[in-house]
């Protein structure tokens, strides 16, 4: 795919051309091109199923089966944030702008979340993926992902750091609320523009209308349990989703330079199945393609994936994918065992071509 000589070439310049060979490649397929009637699918089946159930909580009334459309809701909205997802990166229409209202009002009027908060924290780990002094992602309080972080810690801080692992799947029946609550205290911010002042209050009116229409129609004790129990199964099933991709891969020291391609491949993890994947996962699954092209529509990265796989085996880059549940075998030990990993968690494959 490449007119460059290894020969002729530093080894920067060949680093730096893989992805162009492989960007011009895929473009070439057509593999970029827009994918509007599937997110219109999409969307008008999540907006049918919202109004089925707020049609059915209404004839159920003062029920306990209320519990059931709370489990319905909260994967309806885990489906919504993967729109919102694929919308902030702009996977649904040509237009920016376009992408970026779509992106907006999927999760601020209908999730309760803040898209410019989301947007901006995803973009710096898009930028870093796994790299200790840039990514989010990895600079959690309640989690310990490296040892330093472990280091760091009081002696009930460092008890907890070892068995973090098994406290990650219950701890991300909170992601909902932590979601609510990172997104309201970005857009109070004192220095917040204008457009995230209007979210503030599109995210508000969310927030409050749901919670006192669920306490209108139902009982106190009702209610709570309804509005419990939605938060924690989103949190649960969207925290899921996004645990597998990176979290037990190789972590980039700071101040560490990759080239685009590997630094994408060798931090993302794959995760293998079929069509129920996809839809459970959002596409997330194909994290590596996700990663590689952030704009490609979902549907296509299941086709670009053997293009990339094949190209990676090519050049001698670890292509890495597993099952679901092997992921999280992965994760869960990574995170209990993280205070005994190396303190050097990650070879640059760059310093080990320029040693020899």
């Amino acid at each position: 795919m490449s007119d460059l000589d290894p020969g002729r070439v530093r080894p920067q310049q060949q680093y730096a051309s893989l992805y162009t060979d492989l960007l011009r490649t895929v473009q070439e397929l057509g593999l970029l091109r827009r994918r509007r009637g599937y997110y219109y699918t999409r969307m008008s089946c999540a907006a049918a199923v919202l109004v089925g159930i707020a049609v059915g909580a209404v004839v159920l009334g003062d029920s306990w089966f209320q519990l059931v459309l709370a489990v319905v809701l909260a994967l309806t909205l885990v489906q919504v944030a993967f729109l919102s997802h694929d919308s902030a990166h702009r996977q649904i229409f040509d237009s920016a702008a376009r992408n970026d209202w779509t992106a907006r009002i999927l999760s601020g009027g209908v999730l309760g979340m803040s898209a410019t908060w989301w947007r901006t924290k995803h973009n710096r780990h898009h930028g870093a993926p796994n790299q200790v002094d840039k990514d989010p992602d990895v600079q959690m309080k309640v989690l310990a992902f490296t040892p330093d972080d472990v280091v760091r810690r009081k002696p009930f801080g460092r008890w907890l750091a070892d068995r973090q692992g098994w406290f990650f799947f219950p701890l991300l029946t909170l992601e909902g609320v932590a979601l609510h609550v990172s997104s309201i205290q970005h857009l109070m911010r004192r220095d917040a523009s204008k457009a995230e002042r209007v979210d503030l209050g599109v995210v508000i009116a969310r927030l409050t209308l749901y919670v006192a229409a669920v306490y209108l129609l139902l009982p106190v004790d009702k209610a709570t349990a309804f509005l419990g129990l939605q938060l924690a199964v989103f949190g649960l099933f969207l925290g899921a989703a996004f645990a597998p991709n990176h979290k037990g891969m190789p972590l980039v020291p700071a101040g560490m330079k990759l080239d685009f391609l590997r630094r994408q491949v060798l931090t993302s993890r794959n995760i293998r199945g079929g069509v129920i994947t996809d839809f459970a996962m959002g596409g997330l699954n194909y994290q590596i393609e996700h990663h590689l092209f952030p704009s490609m529509p979902r549907p296509t990265l299941r086709r670009v994936r053997p293009i990339v796989r094949e190209y990676c085996e090519l050049h001698g880059i670890s292509y890495t994918e597993v099952g679901l549940f092997s992921s999280y075998r992965i994760v869960v030990d990574y995170l209990n065992n993280v205070g005994l990993r190396a303190r050097d968690p990650f070879e640059c494959p760059l310093v080990a071509t320029y040693r020899k």
